[in-house]
């Protein structure tokens, strides 16, 4: 690795922009971004994947290695992705951060505690709820009920037997016994404002919006009624921040915030993209899972609430993963039958981008195994449907494996672009934004709400509280709610059981399936390989 100060000192940063976290890390102030308003931004490149299967598809990898390779090329490219979570890091997902010659430097710090936002994150969700539950305790005159409070604990990691639990047991200075939970912080809302403020006026005011609960007489209560809006400010003025560090070739990363995909936007801050068009002629930008989750919510969401205009889309794809989707038994086998009948799954997304305003441009992220006689047969099908598409091996050759899907992608983006295309109107009920998503982006028949989902609808709506987008939580391994339904299936039924608001995130969030805030560890979680040698390296965290 390079000093990172040299880094930043070629991409146009001065010695009083960069906040230095030893040789290797820097946060980037606010008045970075704020001196370079005037400066033209760069292009601005989404970098999704197909619907993602439990072997995972590389997207991270593929996204620093293409950046590498376009700078290879001459084309000055930052890229943007988000902070990984301890939870899925000491899991089943494992390390976050690239592989092979694709990675960004210094892993394990990026993977463990970073410059500590997640933890600020994770301070502030809490201290939110600490206070709520103190004015509980000496009570307040907004009579909360206790039934209705949403607001939870949070910390990241996974932990299933903490989904639930009964908090103020302990007698009369114990405070008031109820039910609660905790979720992983990455889910917190507080994770999305993180990730969406533009500023620390915009971070106040939208932790002030966080709704905690009802009162008695079925009114909203605020955050900053609870007198906590500074606190949580205060704890995390650092963790605005953009994070700096660099690819295994000395390519920038801007590295910050980390809302996941399937729960809340799935994409890293809108500071730190935006501060990556401020230095680069090319940013990528990574969203969470597949293009229906991660890139669905990135131009109706994110794009909408920073005005950023995306000229085209990256959509990772494999061969193991197409063979998956077309029910292959074996993977890891010759099968073109089953990587044929998987590839609906990769043309519907890239359908979908398109149907976006963004051109997709497919990366076929190879690995060992791939047989040359599938990749060109894959590659064939795609040019008969019209769709750009290149193979990739970024993890063996770093860069240099990018070579041909840079000069593609370069060649798409001088095309002229439509920009992004909102799928609906935020003045559009929850109902109709929810079922433009699920019909138009899933290839669903029908979308039906329990009647939780029911009541939490008719409540928002009597109180003018539905202008804003909508966050669906689902599954990241289907299109349907059901993870077990594989491929491009159409006309099936989505299942509304619960609607929430996030007002300080800016978006609704309805709820699909099963899906937990809260993941549980795998039988044998990624911990079980990690380390710490006794001249104190950390091993096994990737």
């Amino acid at each position: 690795m390079r000093p990172i100060a040299e880094i930043a000192e070629e991409w146009g940063l001065q010695p009083n922009e960069i906040e230095l976290y030893g040789p290797y890390k820097a946060k980037i102030p606010l008045h970075a971004l704020q001196a370079r308003q005037e400066n033209p931004d760069g292009i601005l490149i989404l970098v999704t994947a197909m619907t993602p299967t439990k072997f995972g598809e590389g997207k991270t990898t593929v996204a620093i290695g293409l950046a590498q390779g376009l700078n290879r090329l001459g084309k000055r490219t930052i890229v943007c992705l988000r902070e990984p979570s301890l939870g899925p890091c000491l899991g089943l997902k494992g390390g976050a951060t690239g592989g092979g010659k694709s990675e960004v430097l210094p892993s394990e710090d990026i993977n463990l505690h970073f410059t500590g936002d997640i933890h600020a994150v994770t301070s502030a969700h809490n201290a939110l709820a600490a206070v709520l539950d103190n004015q509980l305790h000496f009570g307040n005159g907004r009579r909360i009920d206790l039934r209705s409070i949403t607001w939870k604990r949070a910390m990241d990691m996974n932990e299933r037997s903490l989904r639930e639990v009964v908090v103020g047991l302990g007698g009369r200075e114990g405070g008031f016994p109820r039910q609660s939970g905790f979720e992983i912080t990455a889910a917190s809302e507080i994770m999305a404002i993180l990730a969406l403020s533009r500023s620390y006026s915009d971070l106040k005011e939208r932790l002030a919006r966080i709704c905690v609960g009802i009162d008695e007489s079925r009114q909203p209560v605020f955050a900053d009624e609870l007198k906590v809006t500074g606190a949580m400010a205060a704890l995390l003025r650092d963790a605005l921040k953009p994070n700096l560090v660099q690819t295994t070739e000395g390519t920038p990363a801007l590295i910050h915030a980390g809302p996941f995909g399937n729960i809340a936007h799935g994409c890293n801050s809108l500071l730190a993209t935006q501060l990556g068009l401020k230095l680069g002629e090319i940013v990528l930008s990574e969203a969470g899972f597949g293009a229906d989750l991660g890139a669905e919510k990135f131009v109706n969401i994110q794009c909408r609430a920073g005005g950023l205009k995306p000229q085209a889309a990256v959509v990772v794809a494999t061969i193991r993963a197409l063979k998956w989707h077309g029910g292959a038994s074996d993977v890891e086998a010759a099968d073109k039958a089953a990587l044929e009948k998987g590839l609906p799954n990769l043309l519907r997304h890239c359908r979908n981008l398109a149907s976006l305003g963004l051109r997709p441009v497919v990366a076929v992220n190879l690995r060992q195994g791939d047989s040359q006689d599938e990749i060109e047969f894959l590659l064939e099908r795609l040019a008969q449907q019209s769709v750009p598409a290149a193979p990739c091996d970024i993890w063996t050759q770093g860069g240099a494996g990018a070579a041909q899907l840079g000069e593609l992608l370069i060649s798409t983006i001088q095309q002229a672009s439509t920009g992004p295309r909102f799928l609906y109107d935020v003045n559009d009920t929850p109902q109709a934004k929810i079922e433009a998503i699920a019909t138009k982006i899933y290839g669903a028949g029908k979308v039906t709400y329990s009647k939780e989902a029911e009541r939490n609808l008719s409540w928002l709506s009597e109180r003018g509280m539905t202008q804003v987008p909508v966050c669906i939580a689902k599954t990241q391994y289907s299109f349907t709610d059901d993870p077990n339904v594989l491929g491009a299936p159409e006309g099936f039924e989505i299942n509304v059981r619960e609607v929430r608001p996030s007002w300080g995130a800016g978006f609704l969030v309805a709820y699909t399936g099963n899906l937990l805030t809260m993941p549980g560890l795998p039988r044998v979680p990624a911990a079980e390989r990690i380390s710490l040698s006794d001249e104190g390296v950390i091993q096994g965290v990737r």
